[in-house]
């Protein structure tokens, strides 16, 4: 016996049978998951030499304030002479065998070491030349201002041309302006020394001068 119904037609006693499903996977797809370990910035670069409780190594070369060898000796000694001493015990040759240490004043190492830096950059300065212009008549305050510029421009290590302007008139007392020139060397003999001597161009007079 057939059990018939609209738009379907099964055997009698038997369910449907269920279409095949595939399996969920999301109980099976495992997370992949990231560990991020927290970021962990390296140890700053310790600049010059190791000095003190720095030192670790058991023996060291030890030389003494008074600049004497005092051969090899136990780091835990040499720090207790520097100590004595109210001075500081800082490696010199670290890739000596064993490392050769000084008792000396660490303070004074390293401002010496940083005047020596900065002389260095100066050195190595690129030298501008900066202009200091002047009128034949420029009254006393004003040449004071200038004067104080130009040695700012002196002890950063840089030239300087003083350029003095005549106007109408003027151009017929040029003594004027040489005699100004001649204060102006006057009054840097002890910073600077003259690099082009007082001449004429056209309307203007210059000189230059460097830093001794």
């Amino acid at each position: 016996m057939l059990l018939t119904a609209r738009g379907n037609c099964h055997k009698a006693g038997k369910l449907p049978t269920r279409a095949w499903q595939p399996q969920s996977q999301s109980k099976t797809i495992q997370e992949n998951t990231t560990i991020r370990r927290p970021f962990k910035a390296e140890a700053p670069t310790k600049e010059g030499p190791r000095s003190n409780r720095e030192i670790r190594v058991p023996k060291i070369q030890l030389i003494n304030e008074e600049g004497q060898n005092l051969g090899v000796i136990a780091t835990d000694e040499a720090l207790r002479m520097a100590e004595d001493a109210g001075l500081d015990l800082v490696e010199i040759s670290p890739n000596a065998e064993p490392p050769v240490c000084k008792i000396l004043d660490l303070g004074k190492l390293k401002f010496a070491n940083q005047k020596k830096a900065a002389e260095a950059r100066r050195k190595q300065k690129i030298v501008e030349v900066k202009e200091i212009k002047m009128r034949p008549n420029i009254d006393t305050h004003d040449y004071e201002v200038k004067m104080r510029a130009m040695n700012r421009f002196f002890e950063e290590g840089d030239k300087v041309k003083v350029t003095l302007k005549f106007r109408g008139r003027e151009m017929a007392h040029q003594e004027l302006g040489m005699k100004l020139l001649m204060q102006v060397k006057e009054d840097t003999v002890e910073v600077a020394k003259v690099e082009a001597e007082p001449k004429l161009e056209g309307r203007q007079m210059m000189m230059v001068l460097a830093p001794k």
